[in-house]
């Protein structure tokens, strides 16, 4: 976050970061990894934003690495170049069909797992 800040964007008043929920993705983490002046300077100029936690654009990236996975990349690949060939020509195979994600966590679903984050007016 430091190179962030000071390296890649130093002229910025605010950077602004779209991350998933794992525990390091906290400002906390500042505090553990830099003295508390340089941790509180480098979170001023931070603006996170998290990803839902079930259901994320995360959530589709894995589903596509492990489709790559299981097409493309599930033999030995001697070389580089060998690799470079066969997950373009993956992707462009890929990319014409027009593959989409079929989520199958349903909002009822949702309810039956995550029961203890919906309210109940039952016992209300």
């Amino acid at each position: 976050m430091r190179d962030l800040v000071d390296i890649h964007f130093p002229q910025a008043d605010t950077v602004v970061l779209v991350m998933d929920n794992l525990n390091t993705h906290k400002l906390a983490s500042l505090y553990e990894a830099f003295p508390p002046a340089e941790a509180r300077r480098i979170a001023a100029k931070l603006e996170i934003h998290y990803t839902p936690k079930h259901g994320s654009w995360l959530n589709m990236a894995e589903i596509e690495l492990s489709v790559l996975h299981r097409q493309c990349l599930n033999a030995r690949i001697p070389d580089k170049q060998t690799l470079m060939q066969k997950v373009a020509a993956w992707q462009n195979r890929r990319n014409a069909s027009a593959s989409t994600v079929n989520w199958r966590f349903t909002t009822a679903d949702a309810r039956i797992r995550l029961e203890r984050l919906y309210p109940s007016i039952e016992n209300c």
